[in-house]
């Protein structure tokens, strides 16, 4: 009985003795499984295997295999979500920030040295003409309040978790994103139709002519005074025209890109699709905002067009000389208020 009662000690202690044995050295010290589990004759079985730098070089990303559809699920690794890493998140914040600040203080600086732009050669005549008639208006206001929607929420995307999260807190921030996101995804729709309407509404006004670089060559007047003459859109107009059509088209395209993501890209497509989408925003807000101040504190007169739909006649012929000319010489498309028609000069 004694026997079997040591024999029942030792036994599970040397049972465990002998599973332990291969991890041991010969000086009693551990060995890495690595090298517990080389070949007989010493060689690593896993030394000329693919290893994943191999692959990524090779493949350019890393995949595996999935039983499920979703094919994006198999991609484990790829060096382009690095390049999209740092543009998200530190280039183009900063891109962005420093042109959005920049155009405001050079629009200040501007508005302290030179002050508003006035009529003051030619005051007011009293005679108004009409610029713009209802379906225009109506498709810039609603393709200007869906864009400045756009922008805010969109700046968001990238400043709101650095300027806004930390004023809010996170329950505030993340219902704001939320309502953010879902008036992004709403209102791009009516912003790309407007779009698509500016472009068939005023294309024809807005094709150079030999007038513009004249104008461009003395900054519209507005350092020297002068004025110098433009059809119905001068060079300025047009310029912002044509960026609307171009940026507002890119963000239109991107913009149904992500909308319906993988549809038709990848994901290295997806990333490239916010980066322009990001970029084509930035730049389009810092024009927007040059283009909303001339048309309200650094204009005289300049909002009617837009509010009423007329302007004065003096304005006018001060602004767009050549296009009072071709509404003089077509009266039918002239419409003063308050008067019988225009007078000639």
């Amino acid at each position: 009985m004694r026997l079997r009662s040591v024999l029942a000690v030792l036994g599970p202690i040397v049972f465990a003795l002998m599973l332990g044995a291969p991890a041991w050295g010969q000086h009693g010290q551990d060995v890495p499984p690595a090298v517990a589990t080389t070949a007989p004759g010493g060689a690593n079985p896993t030394a000329n295997s693919v290893n994943e730098q191999q692959l990524l070089q090779q493949l350019r990303k890393l995949q595996g295999r999935i039983t499920i559809p979703d094919y994006k699920a198999a991609i484990l690794e790829q060096p382009q979500g690095r390049t999209y890493q740092l543009l998200h998140e530190r280039v183009l914040p900063w891109a962005s920030g420093i042109l959005i600040i920049a155009t405001i203080l050079a629009l200040a600086a501007f508005y302290f040295t030179r002050g508003r732009i006035v009529l003051e050669n030619s005051p007011e005549s009293g005679i108004k003409i009409n610029r713009f008639n209802l379906p225009e208006r109506l498709t810039h206001w609603m393709t200007a309040t869906s864009f400045i929607i756009l922008a805010i929420t969109g700046l968001n995307y990238y400043f709101g978790k650095r300027l806004i999260f930390p004023l809010i807190g996170p329950d505030a921030f993340a219902a704001w994103t939320q309502w953010a996101k879902f008036a992004h995804n709403t209102l791009a729709w009516p912003f790309m139709i407007g779009v698509l309407l500016m472009l068939v509404l005023w294309v024809r006004d807005n094709i150079p002519d030999r007038y513009d670089w004249r104008w461009l060559r003395e900054f519209g007047g507005f350092i020297s005074g002068s004025h110098p003459p433009a059809r119905r859109f001068n060079a300025g107009q047009k310029l912002i025209f044509w960026s609307v059509v171009i940026f507002g088209l890119t963000l239109t395209a991107s913009g149904i890109i992500m909308l319906f993501p993988f549809w038709a890209l990848d994901i290295n497509g997806m990333q490239w699709a916010q980066f322009f989408h990001s970029s084509a925003g930035a730049v389009l807000i810092a024009i927007i905002i040059a283009h909303i101040y001339i048309g309200t504190l650094g204009m005289q007169g300049a909002y009617d067009a837009m509010g009423t739909g007329q302007v004065d006649l003096a304005w006018a012929r001060a602004h767009h000389s050549l296009w009072v000319e071709e509404e003089h010489l077509q009266p039918d498309r002239a419409a003063p208020a308050g008067s019988a028609g225009i007078p000639a000069e």
